[in-house]
Order: C-alpha cells, then structure tokens, then sequence
C-alpha cells in the first residue's frame, strides 16, 4: 500500500521531493521505495523531466489503478461506517458555480430533508480543478465539462444545461452610462479572470480574437467567487461570471449587491454542462440519489 501511496504522491506533485513530503518520509526513502516496486514490475515508472519527474506509461497504469483500489477502501470504509451509525450515507460532489446554484442546492435540499442523517461535500470549482479531484477520487461526480486537454474517454456524462454568462461591474460604473457595451469599450479596464486555461476565460478571450479586439492589459487572476465579487465592487475591474451568479448577487440588497450586469452587444459562448462520473467506477446509494435528483432537475 505504501508503494501505491508513493506512486498517486508522485503523480500529483511531479517531483520525488514533493511526494516525499506529502508522505511524511525523508526523500532517500521515497527513492528507495520507488525501486523497490521498479524491480517487482519489472518496469521503469517514472521518467526525469525539467521540473522535476512524470509518470511513464507504466506508471500512469500503476497509479490509474491505486486510485481504484484506494477508492473502493474509502467506500469499504463508508459503507461500514454507514451501516454501525444508521445514518443515510455520504455524498461528495464538485461543481461550477451556474449549476450549483440552480441545480445542486435544490437537489441537496430535497435529499437533506428525505434523508436527515446523509452528509453531503460540495466543492465550487472551474471544471479543471473539478476534473482533476474527481480522477482522483474526491468526489462521487462533478457537474461541470471535460477540459480540452483531458481524454473524454476516462467519463461517462450527461448534458444537462447550458450556463449564459454575463459581464459585471460596480454600481456608478463608467460603464453603466454608455447603455449598451460593445467589446471594443472593455480593453481599457482591469479583468477579474478565472486562472488561464479554464474554459470560461477562454470562451471570454475567444470572444474578444473573434471581434478583433485587443485582450485586456491588465487581468487579475483568482478562481474564487467572493474574491472577484470584492475587486469588483471596489474597483473599475470588469469580471465575467455565470448569469445565475449575478442575478443572485446584484439582488440581494447588501454590499455585494452594488454589483450591476454590464448590457452588452456580443455574446460570450461556453459549451453545455454536464452530469460527469468516473467510467467504471459505480456510485454509491447516497451519491446515486443526489445524482438522480440533479438529473430530474435538469429535464423538469
């Protein structure tokens, strides 16, 4: 178990040291240890690269199938658990902000008030983040979409919505007196922007190259809701965010409420979210409720 422990350690951090230190062990061991399950397969497991070391194909194998052997202990674990207290089971999911809202808090909810003893794990996150977690076993599903760079073929999902995303700002905005925006009008102003790569910044970015418009200058870069929420009710910062976000926001009547959605004359388009499970790897009782619950939501 602790050379498999090694080998997700090595995977997620890309560098013996780091692994080393996840693990609590001193490096030389980590070293050691890594020899000892090259020899029992007969096959080189990582490779050194710039920044440290990656996985080989061999070692992707061995660590694709750690996760599954550690997944099924933590839900021996859950299940044991589960059966000596009587409570309604465990639930662990990720999602993107848009869904969590309109879609998850209902579900969550509906079973919470069926199943009084369940608890239930929710984490908001851009799809990346959420993607990653659920390979690795932190969550039962996610509701999100498949980045660009990740081989579909490691999910099974199901589309259940698209996510309209709007621009915001704050309240007395420069903004705000030119009634409707056009992209060209934006460039001059910070951006409050999702880490590169995710898909809703791109779809932004995507918008801007399609209308010829030059990139913001400056752009701050943060994945947190509440952060971005901040910047830009303190600031001349513009942010994009699902409408489900905004509508919450800019109509709650507090502080954060100083935020306004931006009219404008483009449209920012993102791919459809989906229902994301791990393929082969079944969903426990409590999970399959929640998840069922989402779905009928999504079609009602």
């Amino acid at each position: 178990m602790s050379h498999l422990q090694l080998i997700l350690a090595i995977e997620d951090h890309g560098q013996i040291s780091a692994a080393a230190d996840a693990l609590s062990i001193s490096q030389p061991a980590a070293s050691r240890m890594l020899g000892e399950v090259e020899a029992i397969l007969k096959a080189p497991l990582c490779a050194r690269v710039a920044r440290g070391v990656e996985l080989t194909q061999y070692g992707r194998a061995l660590a694709r199938r750690a996760r599954t052997v550690f997944l099924e202990l933590r839900e021996t674990t859950r299940e044991i658990n589960e059966l000596k207290t009587g409570s309604g089971g465990s639930v662990s999911l990720g999602s993107v902000t848009g869904p969590a809202l309109n879609l998850a808090v209902p579900a969550i909810r509906q079973v919470s008030t069926a199943y009084p003893g369940i608890e239930i794990s929710i984490q908001i996150e851009n799809s990346n983040v959420l993607v990653r977690e659920l390979l690795a076993a932190r969550h039962d599903f996610v509701i999100g979409r498949i980045p660009d760079d990740t081989d579909p073929r490691q999910f099974n999902l199901i589309e259940i919505g698209e996510e309209d995303v709007c621009l915001i700002v704050r309240e007395g905005h420069p903004l705000l007196d030119k009634g409707v925006v056009s992209s060209t009008d934006l460039p001059g102003y910070d951006w409050v922007f999702q880490p590169s790569g995710t898909l809703l910044r791109r779809a932004v970015e995507d918008s801007f190259l399609s209308a010829d418009t030059p990139l913001p200058a400056t752009i701050i870069n943060t994945s947190s809701t509440i952060l971005t929420i901040s910047i830009v009710r303190n600031t001349n910062a513009v942010a994009p965010v699902a409408r489900d976000v905004a509508n919450l926001i800019a109509g709650n009547g507090s502080q954060a409420g100083e935020i306004r959605i931006l009219p404008i004359d483009f449209n920012v388009k993102i791919r459809p979210y989906s229902l994301i499970t791990a393929r082969g790897r079944a969903l426990p009782p409590s999970a399959k409720l929640l998840y069922d619950l989402i779905l009928k939501q999504s079609t009602a």
